[in-house]
């Protein structure tokens, strides 16, 4: 496996981590009954950190098939070097760096490695 499928499946991972602390924070908010029930009516209001990570996880679901789409192009075409390399690498560091500035409320910063990851997105 190139190393561009493998930081794909890093990034995998790293959606399932942020599916589970959401969820988890979630959880926390509402109750196991809550979150276990069929939810039909609302349950309380979103807090402040549980609102970011939902909106990180979000974020990262906004890129994610771009960028495997982006890996799995390269991958087939056999056109793996070092840009795609790069591109990946950048991709998938700025977004494990991007859940803790976005957990942080840092605003500048984060909206920096978000450009960081997007530009990885072109290299690839």
């Amino acid at each position: 496996m190139t190393t561009e499928l493998t930081l794909l499946a890093c990034t995998l991972l790293l959606a399932i981590a942020q599916i589970m602390l959401t969820a988890f924070l979630r959880t926390q908010e509402t109750g196991t009954a809550y979150n276990t029930s069929a939810r039909d009516e609302a349950g309380p209001p979103v807090g402040k950190l549980t609102g970011r990570m939902q909106r990180a996880q979000s974020n990262l679901f906004e890129t994610l098939p771009l960028f495997a789409a982006a890996v799995l192009i390269v991958a087939i075409a056999g056109r793996e070097g070092t840009l795609s390399l790069y591109g990946c690498w950048m991709y998938v560091l700025a977004r494990i760096i991007y859940v803790p500035l976005y957990a942080l409320g840092i605003p500048v910063i984060r909206s920096l490695v978000w450009l960081v990851s997007l530009a990885g997105l072109l290299l690839i």
